[in-house]
């Protein structure tokens, strides 16, 4: 309904006609564009998408103008109420341990000396980091050994506000991530969880998260202002972690010879004067 009502009339190439209703397309202007029935379209709208075929997803994709990663998140929707995700990733795997304890990943992000590297998961919380990283991400370790979390962060924490000087445009990120998230597993309990609470305490997530927007991280370049050694311009590159699906490694380094650079030379070096047992362990808030 949301992808619907973006598409105008004129976007879709069909006449506007008079006296509209509705800001986008109406359902039966779908159907026809995508194929197939009013009926049929309208019981996909209302969330019976279980069995429809490959073909049809892609003609709706199709009428609706669904970007890959919007046309991924309709395929996720429809195979997660058959039980087969269908975007190129496993389902999260249920374990009893924790992927932040295996040494060897530590090993891995500890190789990474010039630049930031953590690891995500799909719930966005931060569960390990290299020593750049977590001195990158200090304000993200608070007490009570909760897991940082970077919608918490985001939304929660008003330390945000000036650690993303594009902060709307951060919040839009996190939660569109995390509906293409909640697309691939919408049994994740935990995630649900946390879109609760988050829904209950931030009307800017509610918002956002009602907009229904989805999309992948990837690679680009973002700001930032840290409190210890001011503002960066990073790229950051995003991994999976084949080891552990759902599990992402973020990158984030700095153009050689760029005052962003010796930025984070210097956050390395406050990084190595603060060192402990306790932050040189595992990543676990």
């Amino acid at each position: 309904m949301s992808r619907r009502a973006r598409l105008s009339p004129a976007q879709a190439g069909i006449p506007a006609g008079a006296n509209r209703r509705v800001p986008g397309l109406r359902r039966a202007e779908v159907a026809v564009l995508a194929g197939v029935s009013v009926e049929y379209y309208a019981k996909l709208e209302r969330g019976a998408i279980g069995g429809a075929s490959a073909s049809v997803l892609d003609a709706v994709a199709d009428a609706l103008q669904l970007d890959d990663t919007e046309r991924a998140h309709l395929f996720d929707l429809a195979r997660a109420v058959d039980g087969i995700p269908t975007s190129g990733r496993l389902r999260r795997r249920r374990t009893a341990g924790n992927p932040a304890t295996r040494p060897s990943l530590h090993w891995a992000l500890d190789a990474f000396t010039d630049g930031i590297a953590v690891v995500r998961n799909t719930r966005a919380d931060l569960v390990a980091a290299n020593a750049l990283g977590r001195a990158f991400y200090a304000d993200m370790y608070g007490e009570g050994g909760r897991t940082p979390n970077f919608a918490r962060f985001q939304f929660l924490d008003p330390a945000s506000r000036d650690f993303y000087p594009d902060w709307d445009r951060f919040a839009e990120m996190c939660v569109a991530i995390m509906r293409a998230e909640a697309g691939r597993d919408p049994h994740d309990r935990e995630l649900q969880e946390l879109v609760g609470e988050l829904s209950t305490r931030s009307d800017v997530f509610r918002r956002l998260w009602g907009s229904h927007d989805v999309r992948t991280h990837g690679a680009g370049t973002k700001r930032f202002h840290h409190r210890v050694v001011g503002d960066l311009t990073l790229a950051y590159e995003e991994f999976a972690i084949t080891a552990e699906p759902g599990h992402v490694l973020l990158v984030y380094t700095a153009e050689p010879g760029s005052p962003s650079a010796e930025r984070l030379r210097l956050l390395s070096s406050w990084a190595a004067d603060r060192q402990s047992p306790e932050h040189a362990g595992p990543a676990e808030g």
